[in-house]
């Protein structure tokens, strides 16, 4: 009995891929151009590698665009005012309008809360 050697299965000539041939391949895929089974078949890579690269890529464009919680909180508080301060000026419209009218819209077309404020600067521009 005779013993055959098996031959070796792993990929003997590894070949690296620069990261521009890289992204121009995730671009590929991600426009719809070729489908990640085409591409590994093409450019000789396998699926596994890039769907590793562009795991990667989402990765990295992910915390490329993230904030810190605390830029967050600033953006978010300034958008606060600035719709407080727009929601003031609709008020002051709306209670203007009343006033010239006689007629009651914020009590027929508005929340209760809303309606009690405009009658509030109601008030305050009749005094």
């Amino acid at each position: 009995m005779t013993l055959t050697e098996k031959p070796d299965c792993r990929n003997s000539a590894y070949q690296k891929v620069s990261f521009d041939l890289k992204l121009s391949i995730i671009d590929q895929i991600i426009n719809g151009q070729i489908s990640v089974n085409h591409a590994s078949k093409v450019y000789n890579i396998s699926r596994s590698s890039i769907t590793y690269w562009m795991q990667k890529l989402r990765t990295f464009e992910q915390k490329s665009k993230g904030m810190s919680k605390n830029d967050e909180i600033k953006r978010l508080r300034e958008r606060i005012e600035a719709l407080e301060f727009i929601k003031e000026i609709q008020q002051d419209i709306i209670a203007e309008l009343e006033v010239c009218t006689g007629e009651d819209f914020s009590k027929k077309l508005l929340p209760e809360s809303l309606h009690k404020e405009i009658l509030k600067k109601k008030q305050s521009r009749t005094k």
